[in-house]
């Protein structure tokens, strides 16, 4: 009953500044990733409320020749938002069910994984998994599927010796619904003798 997030966000999404003119510009359909380590399922991507982290992403992609910024409204609609513990529950109990299907099949299932040297888990297979098995329940079901998935990451190293706090720690939206995004546009410097409300 208390678990809808009623108000509009802002995202950003990390990209090639053709693809801001593509999409901006020309009305083209923003990239859904489709991976199968992508950390919330498959849909578009943005940093909540989190330009900077944004545009860092873009930065260190080798692929993205110029790192660009596209800014979003989302109603996040039905959200599978994983800072409510019924939502935790929720893909808890899929994950259990994903493990004994695997077991069931005599499969092994997939496994997060570090890449190189870092220990941030960045190849999410797992959690992809089970979070797009939930997704195909839903269908199967015909229960009411979500629009939008929304989690927290703790990722980078700590800002200070025994700090609690990570470099790049951010929120991160997965839409799956594109009607969920309401409006784009092309973020904008601040006035700089103002104060930022």
């Amino acid at each position: 009953m208390y678990s809808k997030l009623p108000n509009l966000v802002i995202g950003f999404h990390g990209c090639d500044r053709l693809s801001v003119e593509k999409v901006l510009y020309k009305n083209e359909k923003m990239h859904e990733s489709v991976n199968d380590y992508d950390w919330l399922g498959h849909g578009v991507y943005f940093w909540e409320q989190n330009y900077d982290r944004a545009l860092d992403w873009a930065a260190s992609q080798l692929k993205i020749k110029t790192p660009a910024v596209i800014g979003a409204v989302i109603d996040l609609g039905r959200c599978l938002n994983l800072f409510d513990k019924h939502y935790i529950d929720v893909v808890k109990k899929q994950y259990e069910t994903l493990k004994d299907r695997y077991e069931f099949i005599r499969k092994e299932l997939p496994r997060n994984k570090n890449v190189g040297n870092n220990t941030d888990l960045l190849l999410r297979n797992l959690d992809c998994t089970v979070i797009e098995s939930l997704h195909e329940d839903l269908k199967i079901t015909r229960e009411p599927e979500y629009d939008s998935v929304r989690g927290m990451f703790f990722e980078g190293k700590e800002i200070y010796p025994g700090s609690g706090f990570r470099s790049n720690t951010h929120v991160q939206i997965c839409v799956r619904n594109p009607n969920c995004i309401k409006g784009l546009f092309l973020p904008k410097a601040s006035v700089e003798e103002w104060s930022i409300p």
